[in-house]
């Protein structure tokens, strides 16, 4: 019961770290979802303020294109009584509208007559011949262009009309309509919201900072697009310091700067406008409240844990004095039986005995037992591990596949179809490989070719590479037999390929090298990874069993250790140290086929 006990104690931090990591994915998938919907809310609300805002003003061009005075301004721009009427009425309508400029422009591109031609910035004399809104009008379309002003240096929106003589158009009328009135309603708010242009520019943002910035690369193509228009003047564009990932399904946008902060970000592209609406959402609270559910959840679990052990301990000791008290009253009886009752005591040794042997027999079962579970625990983490990427890009394809049926688009669900098989063909190949760890366990050492144990070893291990964004350097004797046993020599590999391609996740050079040659009449085989390398005080406690320098869930420390004891079995050493350039090198030593050496049972 003892061992019972302790085994209990063992096993509940183990299942509370799985519980804690499953159990926070679980919730930030959940209150990402839940703040997905309520910033959905605001999207819909931001586009709905810009709509409205925006259509009080699309059909005005056109009906003061069709005022007469206007109309014969077009006809007589030299007659300076009529501009000044014009110039007049137009001061006039744009005071009523509350819009930010309106004016003339002749098919030249020269404005003729501006509602702010009394101001210290006014249109008139001004061309405006390289805007996209003139260019569209004066073919006859109603135009809308957002803009920073070259003369007025404000943004707005521009609305522009053809002004129609009989079927000959003379000039375009051009509305231009504030938006920073909008913009200041987003600031202070609960949520980021900036409008971004098809190049990836933000045009409007409750950020001051963040105007003119770009989300997308700024390349000279986007630049050179830009630059023609003269969409942002002489404003000084540059690129946003952000960086766009996925985080349980959604969107995020990592930005840095002043303070590193992450967003959940939902667009909604406006056609009729032609920029995109972009609303953001500090995950901090997204995380902070999934971490509060989580430790939540774990301190229940360790409560209900304690009491179980509590539970098991007294009743342990109930049984252990219950024992006690037999075992007493037994010599009790012995020490006062009577010398003639020998043939009884003889009877009670050979009962005992058999108990004895019925103990041994059960504690043998035990230990059987306890093996069985030790394997079937490395297998599951073997196959959860491996499959657990496959299983969920499969599960992506088959869902995207069912859309992408009811949408009618056949041949890219087809094209799902293939992807979803070639990830099945991938788990049987792993499976296959998880086969052969399990095969012909009392196999003696003999010659191995050093290079078929490596390339099944680059099958097992291509996922967790691929993960790592790792780059694999191989560089090996084709005919280099060593002394070994392949399956537990494939293990040692795969331990310490992993472990370097941790060590790289992340930096700039993920380059693993691999080499294997001849040294000294041995085989001697490097794996070295361009990390942070071993300090020493981890160099010498490396390969002791539980020892690990990775993250809480992330390692039991018990690879290298296995793998230090199953070269140490072949006759070889494994050994660590920091290469001159950087990383850690691991060392391999083994004896070339056809030396002798000690056997030892795969």
């Amino acid at each position: 019961m003892k061992y019972r006990f302790f085994l209990a104690l063992l096993l509940v931090p183990a299942a509370d770290g799985l519980i804690a990591v499953q159990g926070n994915a679980v919730a930030t998938r959940s209150y990402m979802q839940e703040a997905s919907s309520q910033a959905h809310t605001a999207l819909r609300l931001a586009v709905a303020a810009l709509s409205g805002h925006l259509n009080r003003y699309q059909a005005l061009p056109a009906l003061i294109a069709d005022h007469d005075d206007v109309k014969e301004l077009v006809t007589r721009p030299n007659d300076r009584q009529l501009r000044g009427t014009v110039n007049s009425y137009l001061k006039e309508i744009n005071g009523l509208l509350k819009s930010s400029d309106i004016y003339v422009i002749l098919p030249n591109g020269n404005t003729i007559a501006a509602s702010n031609y009394d101001g210290p910035t006014s249109f008139v004399g001004e061309n405006f011949s390289y805007r996209p809104y003139f260019q569209d009008a004066l073919k006859g379309e109603q135009s809308r262009f957002y803009a920073l002003g070259t003369t007025s240096l404000k943004r707005g929106y521009y609305f522009g009309a053809p002004v129609r003589i009989g079927g000959d158009i003379r000039g375009v009328i051009v509305f231009k309509v504030d938006i920073e009135t909008i913009e200041a309603s987003w600031q202070g708010g609960e949520y980021r919201i900036f409008v971004s242009d098809p190049e990836g520019i933000i045009f409007m943002s409750g950020n001051p900072e963040w105007l003119y910035a770009g989300i997308l690369p700024l390349t000279a193509e986007r630049l050179a697009r830009t630059e023609a228009s003269r969409r942002y003047a002489d404003a000084v564009l540059h690129q946003l310091p952000a960086v766009q990932s996925e985080l349980s399904g959604h969107r995020v946008l990592r930005v840095s700067g002043g303070s590193d902060r992450e967003y959940l970000v939902l667009s909604h592209y406006m056609p009729e406008a032609d920029w995109t609406v972009n609303v953001l959402a500090d995950t901090g609270s997204v995380r902070t409240q999934a971490l509060t559910t989580v430790a939540a959840v774990m301190l229940l679990l360790c409560l209900t844990g304690l009491a179980i052990a509590i539970f098991i301990q007294r009743r342990a000791r109930l049984r252990e004095r219950i024992l006690m008290q037999e075992q007493l009253e037994r010599r009790v009886e012995e020490r006062t039986a009577d010398l003639a009752r020998v043939n009884t005591q003889i009877e009670a040794e050979i009962a005992e005995r058999r108990l004895t042997e019925q103990q041994l027999r059960q504690t043998q079962a035990d230990l059987i037992q306890a093996g069985k579970l030790a394997g079937l625990g490395q297998m599951s983490a073997a196959l959860s591990h491996e499959f657990n990427q496959p299983l969920a890009a499969a599960k992506t394809y088959a869902d995207s596949a069912a859309l992408l049926i009811e949408r009618g688009r056949t041949a890219e669900a087809s094209d799902n179809v293939r992807r979803i098989s070639g990830l099945i063909d991938r788990m049987a190949s792993i499976s296959r490989h998880l086969r052969n760890f399990a095969r012909k366990p009392n196999e003696k050492l003999g010659p191995v070719r050093l290079d078929e144990v490596m390339r099944d070893t680059l099958e097992i291990v291509a996922a967790r590479i691929k993960t790592a964004g790792a780059k694999m350097d191989i560089q090996l004797d084709g005919d280099l037999m060593v002394r070994a046993g392949s399956v537990r020599l494939q293990q040692v590999l795969v331990n310490v390929i992993s472990n370097a391609a941790d060590a790289v996740e992340g930096l700039d050079d993920r380059k693993l090298s691999v080499r294997a040659s001849r040294e000294d009449g041995k085989a001697v085989l490097t794996v070295r990874d361009r990390g942070g390398g071993v300090a020493p005080s981890v160099a010498e406690r490396i390969f002791d069993p539980f020892y690990t320098t990775k993250g809480v869930g992330r390692g039991l420390g018990l690879g290298l250790s296995i793998s230090y004891n199953i070269i140490k079995d072949f006759g070889g050493s494994l050994t660590v140290s920091n290469h001159p350039e950087g990383g850690a090198v691991f060392r391999i030593e083994l004896a070339l086929a056809g030396q002798t050496g000690r056997e030892a049972a795969e």
